[in-house]
This record gives C-alpha cells, sequence and structure tokens, in this order.
C-alpha cells in the first residue's frame, strides 16, 4: 500500500503495499457462492447474499478480515457491515451473535443455508487525518456511488469460515448495464447486467479488486502480458488514453529490467480519482499481485498525476518479485484476524522500492544525478527515523508501537538495506552479479506456492551470495549498527556532495508559504513569516491575495495547476502576479528569482571504480 500524504496542495508519497497470500486448506472441498447487488444501492450500501457450503459443526463463525496483508495496520473491515442475517433452506431466521467488530456466531449451524448483511462504504466517512487514525486507507477501502462508481475491494463486501479458507469462490455481481468492472479476474457470464467471477480460494477473490463504472479503460502488450488501465473520472476530464503512453514507456522497462522474472499473464491498473468533497482522501496505491488499486484527487495536474502513477506503479508492480514469488510462511498462510507478521519487510518493500529506482537509471528513464538525488533523500528520510532498531524486530511487531511508527522506513532505509547488498554482491562478483541476480536465485528456489522460513532465509541468502551479504544482514538489519553507506557507496566510486538546488516557491518542506480561504477559494500569503526571495523580489506581501499569475487566475478549484506550473519557471523567467492587497487589485511586474538550499547529495568522483560503479548502475 502506498500512501500518499498531502501537506497543503502538494503531494509527498509514502509507500505501502499490498502482498501476496494464499489460504488455509479446507476439510470439505464445497464451494462458496456470493451475489452482491449494485441495483439496488440505498444510501451508499449495498446487499450481499452469500450462500453458503454445508456445515458440520453446530455453530460456525463468519468473519470479515481485521486486516490484508500489507497495510500493516488493523482496519477492521466488519465495522462497515451492518444487518448480518442467517437463514436455513426453508428461509427461517437462524440466531446470529456479533461476537466482535470483525465476526459473527450462527447457531444450528448444520442447518445454515445463507447469510445476507448490508455493506457501507469507506470513502465518505474519511477524514484525511493520514497513517495511523481511524480512516481506511482509501486503495485498501471501498467506495459505493449509486449510478457513478463501486470501489470493490473484495475484502470489504465478502468475508469467510476459517475451515473453508480453500473452498471455491464464485462471486456474482449484479449492476447496471453501463457499468463495466475492471479487474484481472474473467467474467464468466456473457449478460451485460450480470459478472460472474470464480476463485479457487479465499486469498484469490481478495486478491482480486474490481471497480465498477462507465468503461474508461485501455488495454496493450508488454511482451506476453496484457496491461489493463480503468480510470474513473468523476469530471470525465481524466482519461486511460491520456495516462497510458508513459504506463506503457515505464512498464515496458520494468520488464525488460526484470528479465526472466514473470509471475502474471495479466495485470490490471485501476485508478480512482476523487472529488476530495465526502470522498476519498487517502492518496497512494495498494498493490496485488496481479494488479494495484491507486486513489488521486481528481484536480491534481495531468502532468503532476502523470509523474505519481509513473512513480506508484513502478513500485507496485516490482511486488511480482516479491512478495508474490517469494515470501514467508507467514504471507503464504496470512491469518486476516489474527495476523502473524514476517521479519523480512527490508525485502517485501525495501528491495521493491529499489528496484523501482534502479530500473529508472538502468533503462535511462533518469539520469546519474537524478538516482543519486534520491538516495541522498532516502538516506536523510531514513536519519530521522530509528536507525538502531533492528529492522526484523520492526517488521516482526510492525502492528504495535513503538515498531508501527518506524514503518515508514520500510521504504528509506529498506531501499538502502537492497542498494547496499547489491554493491556487495557487485564488488564481490566482479560486477557479474547484483540484487536481482539473487532474487532470481530465490524466485527459483521457491516461488509462489513454496514460502521460506523467516528464521533461515539469511543463511539461504548467504548461501546462495557470498559470507560478507551475511555479515551485513547480522550487522546491519538483524542488528543494531546503522549503516555506513558511505562506505559502501565508495565501493562504487561515490562519494558525498553539496548542492544548491532550487526549492519550490509554495512551500518550504512541509511549511506552506501561502493558504486558502475555504469560504471564497482566494489564495492568500501568509503573514507572519519569513517569506522567500521570490515573494521579497516580486514585492509581495503577507496577507496578499493571489488572484492571477501569468494572466491565468487561480483560486482553490485549480491551486494544484499554479503549483504544477511553478515547477517549471525558470531563474530570471519574466512574470507578472495580479493580487488584491487591503482591497485594491494591482499588477506586481519583473523576474523569477527562485529560493535555493544547500542539499546533500552524490557524485561519482572515483574514476578507477568507473566500471564497478556502470555494472551497478546499468549491468
Amino acid at each position: 500500500m502506498k500512501k500518499l500524504l498531502f501537506a497543503f496542495a502538494i503531494a509527498t508519497i509514502v509507500w505501502s503495499c499490498k502482498t501476496a497470500i494464499s489460504s488455509t486448506s479446507a476439510s470439505v472441498k464445497e464451494e462458496i457462492q456470493v451475489n452482491i447487488n449494485l441495483n439496488e444501492i440505498k444510501d451508499d450500501k449495498v446487499l450481499v447474499t452469500v450462500k453458503t457450503p454445508k456445515i458440520t459443526t453446530d455453530e460456525v463463525t463468519y468473519y470479515v478480515p481485521k486486516t490484508v496483508p500489507g497495510t500493516y495496520s488493523e482496519d477492521n473491515f466488519g465495522k462497515y457491515i451492518e444487518d448480518v442475517k442467517a437463514f436455513d433452506k426453508k428461509g427461517n431466521a437462524l440466531i446470529v451473535k456479533n461476537l466482535d467488530t470483525n465476526s459473527w456466531s450462527i447457531a444450528n449451524a448444520k442447518m445454515l443455508d445463507k447469510i445476507t448483511y448490508l455493506v457501507n462504504d469507506t470513502y465518505d466517512t474519511e477524514t484525511g487525518k493520514g497513517f495511523g487514525s481511524d480512516d481506511i486507507f482509501s486503495p485498501t477501502g471501498s467506495n459505493i456511488d449509486a449510478g457513478k462508481n463501486v470501489m470493490l475491494n473484495t475484502h470489504c463486501f465478502v468475508g469467510y469460515f476459517s475451515n473453508y479458507m480453500a473452498v471455491t469462490y464464485k462471486l456474482s455481481v449484479s449492476h447496471p448495464a453501463e457499468f463495466w468492472g475492471a479487474t484481472s479476474l474473467t467474467d464468466l457470464d456473457a449478460a451485460t447486467t450480470n459478472d460472474l467471477f470464480v476463485a479457487s480460494r479465499y486469498a484469490e477473490l481478495v486478491e482480486n479488486p474490481i471497480m465498477y463504472s462507465k468503461p474508461n479503460y485501455t488495454t496493450f502488450k508488454v511482451d506476453d502480458m496484457e496491461i489493463l488501465i480503468a480510470v474513473y473520472s468523476p469530471t470525465g476530464k481524466i482519461t486511460a488514453e491520456g495516462i497510458t503512453p508513459e504506463m506503457k514507456k515505464v512498464m515496458t522497462a520494468q520488464k525488460k529490467f526484470l528479465g526472466p522474472v514473470n509471475s502474471t499473464k495479466k495485470y490490471s491498473i485501476l485508478l480512482y480519482l476523487s472529488t476530495m468533497n465526502k470522498d476519498a482522501q487517502g492518496f497512494g496505491a495498494l498493490e496485488h499481485p496481479t494488479s494495484t488499486t491507486v486513489v488521486f484527487p481528481e484536480m491534481i495536474p495531468n502532468d503532476a498525476l502523470t509523474k505519481e502513477m509513473k512513480d506508484v506503479v513502478s513500485h507496485e508492480f516490482f511486488h511480482i518479485v516479491t512478495p508474490l514469488t517469494i515470501h514467508s510462511q507467514e504471507i503464504q498462510n496470512f491469518d486476516y484476524n489474527a495476523p502473524k507478521m514476517s521479519e523480512h519487510l527490508w525485502m517485501y518493500e525495501g528491495v521493491t522500492e529499489y528496484f523501482a529506482n534502479l530500473f529508472q537509471i538502468n533503462q535511462g528513464l533518469i539520469d546519474e544525478e537524478e538516482f543519486y538525488s534520491r538516495i541522498a533523500e532516502k538516506i536523510e528520510n531514513a536519519s530521522k527515523l530509528n536507525d538502531t532498531m533492528p529492522f526484523t524486530t520492526m517488521s516482526k511487531n510492525v502492528l504495535v508501537e513503538p515498531y508501527k511508527a518506524q514503518y515508514l522506513n520500510v521504504y528509506e532505509k529498506g531501499a538502502l538495506i537492497g542498494m547496499c547488498l547489491d554493491i556487495i554482491i557487485r564488488e564481490n562478483s566482479n560486477g557479474q552479479r547484483g540484487i536481482l541476480d539473487l532474487m532470481h536465485k530465490l524466485s527459483n528456489e521457491f516461488g509462489v506456492s513454496k514460502a521460506f522460513n523467516d528464521e533461515e532465509l539469511f543463511a539461504k541468502i548467504t548461501q546462495l551470495t557470498y559470507p560478507e551479504v551475511g555479515e551485513f544482514l547480522k550487522t546491519y538489519v538483524s542488528g543494531s549498527t546503522p549503516i555506513p553507506y558511505d562506505y559502501y557507496l565508495s565501493k562504487v566510486g561515490v562519494t558525498k556532495t553539496t548542492k544548491k538546488t532550487p526549492t519550490n516557491v509554495f512551500l518550504k518542506g512541509q511549511v506552506p508559504y501561502i493558504t486558502v480561504n475555504q469560504a471564497t477559494k482566494e489564495i492568500i500569503v501568509l503573514p507572519n513569516i519569513e517569506l522567500n526571495d521570490f515573494y521579497t523580489h516580486l514585492g509581495l506581501k503577507g496577507n496578499d491575495i493571489l488572484l492571477a499569475i501569468n494572466d491565468k487566475n487561480y483560486s482553490l478549484d485549480n491551486i494544484y495547476d499554479m503549483i504544477s506550473e511553478s515547477e517549471k519557471w525558470k531563474e530570471n523567467d519574466h512574470i507578472n502576479v495580479k493580487i488584491k492587497r487591503e482591497g485594491k487589485e494591482q499588477i506586481l511586474k519583473g523576474n523569477v528569482k527562485l529560493p535555493y538550499e544547500e542539499k546533500e547529495s552524490f557524485e561519482a568522483k572515483d574514476a578507477t571504480k568507473t566500471a564497478m560503479k556502470e555494472a551497478w548502475l546499468r549491468g
């Protein structure tokens, strides 16, 4: 799951991703039939009917997940379930007892024929308070908007009986004729108002979200993999066709980078764009083995959306390596209501995030300066978190504090762990092999249906690589010693440097220079703060209302466009700003003076290590 936190109007991406799972064995090989009725939506609620298998016990418990793999939080999806009823074949009601938020006990279970309940959606209850709040992270949640859109993350709608998780699930979705369901599942019903999807087990059903709306999608091939991109845009301004060219470019490069690793024949990207008005507030993505659900605000400019989508999809797609192909027993046999976490988030999320950056320099999508800048940023971000907390300990206990608060480090230090391992393997193999080679070997050793034991992974990695790799894992991943990044980067001739770089004119870090009057939608320069060179050079003052820049009007409605345009400004570009000061309009004319700050970065300076650096970045 990739979380996007919005500070004022600028998006910063925080990651957390969905993982691959399989279910426990079932004692009876029957099937569970589920019907979801999207034709009769009332108060953003839909009716779900579960036709149960033959139950052989006097009492049975129906569960809705407390959590799903990769979210690293207890979300309690059962709190959105209402009016649970159970019936025998004659339609007589059976006694149902609500045991807790996520489970219901049914008496006289041998007579049980079906369960019915209502499902409420999550999007319109979100507050946007961020990670750790009571909100369901939007790509993990659900939307039910009659006639417009239903984001059907199946774990929000369908539950399970613990002894029947390997039973076949047949999901029937009745819907308006104008709705089309975007998913990696195959619709086996030719009717235009009903879809039928079959999953071999509960885990497979959960791993396949479906987004219903009017058709707005594209498909294309990358080698032998079919890619589906589906978009829901409330105003219709964002189309799948508009974002497909860049997505195709990125995913083609990813497939080329990965080589023989290929675990799926179809991959779906489901993009939901939020109005932000009683709508989704948690922006980012949730990864599944054959798809990714993505949520962004619709007001984000097209070029910014394309950039964010490239970064999001780059990360999520690489999860087909780990944990889809390479994962532990805890993931293979995930318990949705009493989860046990794996020690190896450094690999599931960290190596994935490292690949999402490495492949871009490897495939020529970014240059060395940009790549080093990203590495420097990750080192800086990691330094703000607990650098002595053993990564395996944090990972194993990530659902509880104080470890939960350190989760975001999987995308910072976790990626840097991947980088250091890559360099160590390159050094010991004279540049011939790297961490991607290790992932290939691990995928051959294990695979989609064969999990490793947590405590045995480091020994296996050491066996497949070098003793130095094992020492690194022991010292810096399961140990509490901070990683000396300069030491490892020096092995490829890269050393620390300081660069003067331009920063955003409207934001310093997470602190804005402007605010918005929600009533009038006016953009206002904040008073009583020290303004940067952009403002002082033009003569802008606190409380000035920004009406237009370069003859384009701005307000809350298109503030993202203003910020996006500012990223393109160059030093000394001509600019005119229309403002209102003390009730009077005026135009300020001048040249752009960008604010600058000193930032640490890296630079390849040791020419004797050029061959090793090239093997690392482009090998």
